[in-house]
């Protein structure tokens, strides 16, 4: 006997039977649940569930690691590290300077630094 939340696999199979007939026959819900002798409710209640695992299968199958076809990676592009310029002062302070610096303005940074005391 099925515990709660547990399958009962027989049920889902019946169930997906009938609903799979219902389909074909194209009646009402109401003829045919008369004709196989089933409750109306349980058939709703059953339709609604099947439909519910039947997303929630869709959904993982679309996840990553799912079989879903969705890569596991992406491709990334590593970008070169611009070559910096180290100046080095007395006092052990550094100056890093990017490519692409703009001369005057280097050369004002290192008169400051020389006639300021280090830390």
């Amino acid at each position: 006997m099925s515990g709660r939340g547990e399958r009962d696999r027989g049920k889902e199979r019946f169930w997906r039977r009938m609903l799979r007939l219902w389909r074909q026959g194209g009646g009402t819900v109401r003829d045919f649940c008369a004709v196989h002798q089933l409750s109306e409710p349980c058939f709703y209640s059953w339709r609604r569930t099947l439909a519910a695992r039947d997303r929630q299968a869709a959904a993982a199958r679309q996840r990553p690691g799912h079989g879903g076809g969705t890569d596991l990676f992406v491709p990334v592009r590593v970008l070169p590290t611009p070559p910096v310029l180290e100046v080095v002062l007395g006092g052990g302070r550094v100056v890093r300077v990017p490519a692409g610096f703009d001369a005057a303005t280097l050369r004002q940074l290192l008169d400051l630094l020389a006639e300021a005391p280090p830390c």
